[in-house]
């Protein structure tokens, strides 16, 4: 998946000088999404081939996903605060169906797996942090798609992958001591190409260090003419978790 590494340079360039944390802030958690799939993949060679539906040929449902984060966050004005999080998206079907995919048609029992990982490294600076919060920055996502295909005559097993920079910003309110209601959004659109990934949530601390998260997260992946393939796939559904910070 090729991306212009000049449009992180440009990102990075950017940012200002921002607030930084009050105090030293270490939190580690994780948590399930419960997503539902949709969308279609085509390859622009086959433009007259109709699509494959993730629901109606590869028979994809809602799953439940796991999520993990670490998050770091600091004094020092001139270093962002940093973000690490990973989201495997594992989706698999089988079933009576009949589409062409990489030149090759499939019908009868089609059974399918497809992973996409996603392992982001966000770099972000506070720009307020108090009452309203409000975050600004870049996340460098590494993207692995992988899938096998197979009817019993025909198999088709593919990867593709690549490092995608997106913006990412964060605003948020703490209407109450511990809880803050707040919406983050990282997005990035290249060459036809669009990767958007939302979500809204509200979060609670206790004073024990221990703290509960819940919302409802969107993940878009539109892909024009990436390694020969289109794709308009999105996965929206609530999630619910828990963390430790110090």
């Amino acid at each position: 998946m090729r991306f212009n590494k000049l449009a992180a340079s440009c990102i990075i360039a950017s940012l200002p000088s921002m607030a930084s944390a009050d105090i030293l802030s270490f939190a580690i958690g994780g948590g399930v999404w419960n997503e539902t799939p949709e969308g279609n993949i085509i390859q622009p060679s086959n433009a007259t081939t109709p699509t494959v539906d993730v629901k109606n040929n590869l028979f994809w449902t809602e799953e439940s996903q796991a999520y993990l984060f670490a998050t770091l966050e600091h004094p020092v004005p001139i270093l962002p605060n940093v973000r690490l999080m990973y989201t495997s998206l594992d989706h698999a079907g089988n079933g009576n169906t009949s589409f062409e995919f990489d030149g090759v048609t499939y019908s009868g029992n089609v059974a399918n797996d497809f992973t996409i990982e996603e392992t982001d490294l966000l770099l972000y600076y506070e720009v307020l942090d108090n009452v309203v919060s409000l975050d600004l920055g870049l996340n460098i996502r590494l993207l692995d798609i992988s899938f096998n295909i197979n009817d019993g005559v025909n198999t088709t097993t593919e990867s593709v992958g690549g490092t995608v920079p997106m913006i990412y910003g964060m605003v948020g309110g703490t209407p109450w001591p511990g809880v803050m209601l707040s919406a983050e959004a990282n997005y990035m659109s290249y060459s036809g190409s669009t990767l958007s990934d939302f979500n809204a949530k509200i979060s609670y601390t206790t004073d024990f260090f221990v703290g509960v998260e819940a919302g409802y997260r969107t993940q878009t992946i539109e892909l024009d003419d990436v390694d020969d393939t289109n794709a308009n796939l999105d996965f929206k559904g609530p999630f619910i978790g828990a963390y430790v910070k110090f």
